[in-house]
């Protein structure tokens, strides 16, 4: 475990979080006294992705593929109100 007074960690402060990201622990320091402790961050847990898990969750009729009417087509392309 490194230790850095203070004004030496907010001159090296990217340093010290490369080394951080790297797995090292940081203490940093007001003259002898200990004041704060860089560590990494836990990563969260992820759970592997499973293909097709939503399969079947929304439905759609075959009126989602038809065109849209001229009067809601013109309020997307923003001509009118």
């Amino acid at each position: 475990m490194q230790s850095f007074k203070i004004h030496e960690a907010k001159t090296q402060l990217s340093r010290l979080l490369a080394a951080v990201e790297a797995g090292e622990e940081i203490t940093i320091t007001r003259g002898d006294v200990p004041v704060a402790k860089l560590v990494p961050f836990p990563k969260p847990e992820r759970k592997p992705r499973v293909p097709g898990r939503l399969k079947d969750v929304g439905k759609w009729d075959d009126r989602f593929f038809e065109p849209l009417p001229d009067d809601e087509l013109r309020l997307w392309n923003g001509e009118g109100d």
